[in-house]
């Protein structure tokens, strides 16, 4: 195993993203194969947490690193956290977390592929029926929190390099953008290693922008 190293500090830049009404959602191209989209209707720490280290194990997602068990518990267990599954080919192909906020706002807190449906082109359609649902909060679920006003989402130079650019053609807007320093703990918690570190990439970034 790749031995772990300490926690870095590098410089984040971080944008908020929203969608204010459903009509502005533009459609994404169709995948190779069908995927399929399950509500976990059983609220689980242990998927949750699988999923997160899962997805975003190589695109440096590490805020909720430390959380303890009963931390995700209390996640999951709110009537107004949703969790989708993602699947193609009987495989789990990605998730996405939603919370519908007071107000209308409805958050997109995580969406992403696991490893072996990245570059396939799932991405944009997963995003797609992502902030689709998002819509269909009150309906679909979170039955007792009214309709969606707002999508929103954060995103950083952390997140996968096509992440911004698909938000944006689905029909994202930037609401607010801030740069800073950022400890970002070691990401590979896999039992196995990942090719590298994954937060090496965006250094060589930030040292040497062209």
């Amino acid at each position: 195993m790749v031995p772990v190293s300490d926690a870095i500090q590098l410089t984040v830049t971080e944008w908020a993203m929203e969608m204010r009404d459903p009509a502005d959602l533009r459609r994404a191209p169709l995948p190779g194969v069908e995927m399929s989209f399950s509500l976990a209707m059983v609220p689980s720490p242990d998927i949750n947490r699988a999923l997160y280290a899962a997805v975003g194990a190589r695109v440096c997602w590490t805020d909720r690193f430390r959380w303890s068990f009963e931390d995700w518990r209390r996640w999951v267990m709110r009537p107004e956290l949703s969790t989708w599954i993602a699947w193609a080919e009987g495989t789990i192909a990605g998730f996405f977390e939603l919370e519908a906020q007071p107000g209308g706002d409805t958050e997109v807190h995580l969406v992403g592929l696991t490893p072996a449906f990245i570059g396939k082109g799932y991405g944009g359609y997963l995003v797609e029926q992502c902030v689709r649902r998002a819509w269909q909060r009150g309906q679909l679920w979170a039955e007792e929190t009214g309709p969606a006003t707002r999508v929103w989402l954060q995103t950083s130079t952390l997140d996968h390099p096509n992440a911004m650019a698909n938000y944006v053609r689905r029909g994202f807007k930037v609401a607010t953008e801030k740069s800073g320093p950022k400890t970002v703990p070691d990401p590979r918690i896999a039992p196995w290693p990942l090719p590298g570190d994954p937060r090496l990439a965006r250094q060589v970034v930030e040292e040497d922008p062209e």
